[in-house]
Protein backbone atom coordinates (compact mmCIF):
# COMPACT_ATOMS: atom_id res chain seq x y z
CA UNK A 1 0.00 0.00 0.00
CA UNK A 2 2.61 2.80 0.86
CA UNK A 3 4.49 1.72 -2.23
CA UNK A 4 1.14 2.24 -4.75
CA UNK A 5 0.48 5.75 -2.43
CA UNK A 6 3.96 6.87 -3.37
CA UNK A 7 3.73 6.02 -7.11
CA UNK A 8 -0.14 7.67 -7.20
CA UNK A 9 1.16 10.65 -5.44
CA UNK A 10 4.12 11.51 -7.55
CA UNK A 11 1.81 10.35 -10.66
CA UNK A 12 -1.14 13.00 -9.29
CA UNK A 13 1.78 15.90 -9.16
CA UNK A 14 2.15 16.49 -12.93
CA UNK A 15 -2.12 17.31 -13.22
CA UNK A 16 -3.01 14.81 -15.61
CA UNK A 17 -5.32 12.16 -14.69
CA UNK A 18 -4.18 8.35 -12.24
CA UNK A 19 -5.51 5.34 -12.55
CA UNK A 20 -4.17 2.40 -10.04
CA UNK A 21 -5.86 -0.84 -11.82
CA UNK A 22 -6.40 -4.45 -9.08
CA UNK A 23 -6.52 -1.86 -6.25
CA UNK A 24 -7.06 -3.38 -2.61
CA UNK A 25 -8.90 -1.15 0.30
CA UNK A 26 -6.07 -1.15 1.59
CA UNK A 27 -4.27 0.69 -0.97
CA UNK A 28 -6.70 3.24 -1.65
CA UNK A 29 -6.91 3.99 2.24
CA UNK A 30 -2.96 5.05 1.80
CA UNK A 31 -3.20 6.36 -1.42
CA UNK A 32 -6.30 8.57 0.10
CA UNK A 33 -4.10 9.37 3.19
CA UNK A 34 -1.69 11.43 0.36
CA UNK A 35 -4.14 12.19 -2.11
CA UNK A 36 -7.23 13.34 -0.74
CA UNK A 37 -9.42 13.58 -4.30
CA UNK A 38 -8.60 10.19 -5.40
CA UNK A 39 -11.66 7.62 -5.53
CA UNK A 40 -12.04 4.01 -4.61
CA UNK A 41 -14.44 2.19 -7.32
CA UNK A 42 -14.32 -1.23 -5.63
CA UNK A 43 -16.23 -3.18 -8.53
CA UNK A 44 -13.92 -2.32 -10.86
CA UNK A 45 -11.11 -2.65 -8.22
CA UNK A 46 -9.50 0.77 -9.35
CA UNK A 47 -8.23 3.73 -7.88
CA UNK A 48 -8.51 7.09 -10.07
CA UNK A 49 -7.91 10.82 -9.54
CA UNK A 50 -10.10 13.39 -12.40
CA UNK A 51 -7.89 16.08 -13.00
CA UNK A 52 -8.25 16.43 -16.07
CA UNK A 53 -11.77 16.44 -17.73
CA UNK A 54 -11.35 16.81 -21.22
CA UNK A 55 -12.60 14.04 -23.69
CA UNK A 56 -9.73 12.61 -26.12
CA UNK A 57 -11.95 9.67 -27.57
CA UNK A 58 -13.71 10.23 -31.02
CA UNK A 59 -16.95 8.84 -30.27
CA UNK A 60 -18.37 6.41 -27.98
CA UNK A 61 -16.45 3.10 -26.73
CA UNK A 62 -19.56 0.52 -25.86
CA UNK A 63 -18.38 -1.98 -23.14
CA UNK A 64 -20.89 -5.11 -22.97
CA UNK A 65 -20.78 -7.96 -20.57
CA UNK A 66 -22.64 -11.32 -21.18
CA UNK A 67 -23.28 -11.89 -17.38
CA UNK A 68 -23.42 -10.42 -13.91
CA UNK A 69 -20.05 -11.84 -12.96
CA UNK A 70 -18.32 -10.61 -15.92
CA UNK A 71 -19.32 -7.03 -14.84
CA UNK A 72 -16.43 -6.51 -12.57
CA UNK A 73 -13.73 -7.39 -15.47
CA UNK A 74 -16.00 -4.65 -17.73
CA UNK A 75 -16.20 -2.00 -14.63
CA UNK A 76 -12.42 -1.91 -14.88
CA UNK A 77 -12.55 -1.35 -18.57
CA UNK A 78 -15.04 1.25 -18.50
CA UNK A 79 -13.04 2.85 -15.89
CA UNK A 80 -9.87 2.89 -17.15
CA UNK A 81 -11.97 4.34 -20.61
CA UNK A 82 -13.34 6.75 -19.20
CA UNK A 83 -10.41 8.03 -17.33
CA UNK A 84 -8.66 8.57 -20.59
CA UNK A 85 -11.05 10.87 -21.34
CA UNK A 86 -13.65 8.56 -23.78
CA UNK A 87 -17.31 8.90 -23.74
CA UNK A 88 -18.28 5.86 -22.54
CA UNK A 89 -21.84 3.14 -22.73
CA UNK A 90 -21.80 0.22 -21.01
CA UNK A 91 -24.38 -2.50 -21.63
CA UNK A 92 -24.86 -5.40 -18.90
CA UNK A 93 -26.39 -8.77 -18.99
CA UNK A 94 -26.55 -9.27 -22.39
CA UNK A 95 -25.02 -12.87 -22.78
CA UNK A 96 -26.34 -15.00 -25.27
CA UNK A 97 -28.31 -17.47 -22.81
CA UNK A 98 -30.72 -14.73 -23.56
CA UNK A 99 -30.14 -13.21 -27.07
CA UNK A 100 -33.17 -10.92 -27.32
CA UNK A 101 -31.34 -8.79 -24.46
CA UNK A 102 -28.34 -8.28 -26.56
CA UNK A 103 -30.77 -7.47 -29.34
CA UNK A 104 -33.04 -4.86 -27.59
CA UNK A 105 -29.37 -3.04 -27.69
CA UNK A 106 -28.90 -2.85 -31.06
CA UNK A 107 -29.38 0.53 -31.59
CA UNK A 108 -26.69 1.67 -28.41
CA UNK A 109 -23.83 -0.62 -30.24
CA UNK A 110 -24.91 1.17 -33.76
CA UNK A 111 -23.51 4.42 -31.81
CA UNK A 112 -20.09 2.87 -30.81
CA UNK A 113 -17.22 2.81 -32.38
CA UNK A 114 -15.23 0.40 -30.80
CA UNK A 115 -16.88 -2.14 -28.44
CA UNK A 116 -15.52 -4.15 -25.56
CA UNK A 117 -16.81 -7.10 -24.57
CA UNK A 118 -16.32 -9.29 -21.53
CA UNK A 119 -17.42 -13.26 -21.50
CA UNK A 120 -16.79 -15.96 -19.84
CA UNK A 121 -18.41 -19.47 -19.89
CA UNK A 122 -17.91 -20.66 -23.54
CA UNK A 123 -16.83 -16.53 -24.65
CA UNK A 124 -19.59 -16.68 -27.71
CA UNK A 125 -20.98 -13.41 -27.03
CA UNK A 126 -17.82 -11.19 -29.50
CA UNK A 127 -18.28 -13.44 -31.84
CA UNK A 128 -22.55 -12.50 -32.02
CA UNK A 129 -21.67 -8.71 -31.37
CA UNK A 130 -18.81 -8.81 -33.90
CA UNK A 131 -21.53 -10.28 -36.56
CA UNK A 132 -23.85 -7.58 -35.30
CA UNK A 133 -21.81 -4.21 -35.87
CA UNK A 134 -19.35 -3.18 -38.10
CA UNK A 135 -16.53 -1.65 -35.83
CA UNK A 136 -13.47 -2.94 -34.25
CA UNK A 137 -14.93 -5.32 -30.91
CA UNK A 138 -12.30 -6.15 -28.28
CA UNK A 139 -12.64 -9.34 -26.53
CA UNK A 140 -12.08 -10.41 -23.09
CA UNK A 141 -12.39 -13.53 -22.07
CA UNK A 142 -13.47 -13.94 -17.91
CA UNK A 143 -12.42 -15.96 -15.76
CA UNK A 144 -15.76 -17.32 -14.52
CA UNK A 145 -17.83 -20.42 -15.80
CA UNK A 146 -18.93 -23.30 -14.63
CA UNK A 147 -17.83 -26.95 -15.56
CA UNK A 148 -14.82 -27.03 -17.82
CA UNK A 149 -14.41 -23.46 -18.12
CA UNK A 150 -10.65 -23.98 -16.96
CA UNK A 151 -10.23 -20.20 -15.10
CA UNK A 152 -11.37 -18.39 -18.51
CA UNK A 153 -9.46 -20.34 -21.09
CA UNK A 154 -12.28 -22.02 -22.55
CA UNK A 155 -14.01 -18.42 -23.18
CA UNK A 156 -10.24 -17.42 -24.56
CA UNK A 157 -10.20 -20.34 -26.70
CA UNK A 158 -13.42 -19.13 -28.17
CA UNK A 159 -12.41 -16.00 -28.49
CA UNK A 160 -9.41 -16.83 -30.09
CA UNK A 161 -11.85 -19.03 -33.09
CA UNK A 162 -14.24 -16.71 -33.06
CA UNK A 163 -15.91 -16.43 -36.75
CA UNK A 164 -16.79 -13.12 -37.10
CA UNK A 165 -14.30 -10.31 -38.07
CA UNK A 166 -12.59 -7.59 -36.65
CA UNK A 167 -12.42 -8.94 -33.22
CA UNK A 168 -9.58 -8.94 -31.16
CA UNK A 169 -8.59 -10.76 -28.22
CA UNK A 170 -7.42 -9.61 -25.09
CA UNK A 171 -5.61 -11.82 -21.71
CA UNK A 172 -8.27 -13.27 -19.66
CA UNK A 173 -9.98 -10.56 -17.13
CA UNK A 174 -7.74 -8.05 -18.67
CA UNK A 175 -10.23 -4.91 -18.97
CA UNK A 176 -7.39 -2.46 -18.86
CA UNK A 177 -5.94 -4.15 -21.93
CA UNK A 178 -9.25 -3.93 -23.53
CA UNK A 179 -9.40 -0.24 -23.25
CA UNK A 180 -6.27 0.74 -23.68
CA UNK A 181 -6.91 -0.93 -27.03
CA UNK A 182 -10.09 0.53 -27.34
CA UNK A 183 -8.28 3.82 -27.11
CA UNK A 184 -5.59 3.11 -29.29
CA UNK A 185 -8.58 2.12 -32.37
CA UNK A 186 -10.14 5.25 -31.23
CA UNK A 187 -6.80 7.21 -31.56
CA UNK A 188 -6.96 5.83 -35.12
CA UNK A 189 -10.02 6.99 -36.32
CA UNK A 190 -11.04 10.17 -37.74
CA UNK A 191 -13.14 12.51 -35.56
CA UNK A 192 -16.86 11.85 -36.22
CA UNK A 193 -18.42 14.85 -37.92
Amino acid sequence: PRQVANIFSRLAQHGGNVLATRATTEQFEAVAAKVEKAEYRPLARTIILKQDRKRYGKGIIAVVSAGTSDIPVAEEAVVTAEIMGNEVQHIYDVGVAGIHRLLAHRAALSKARVIVVCAGMEGALPSVVGGLVGVPVIAVPTSVGYGASFGGIAALLTMLNACAPGIGVVNIDNGYGAACAAMRVMNALPRKE
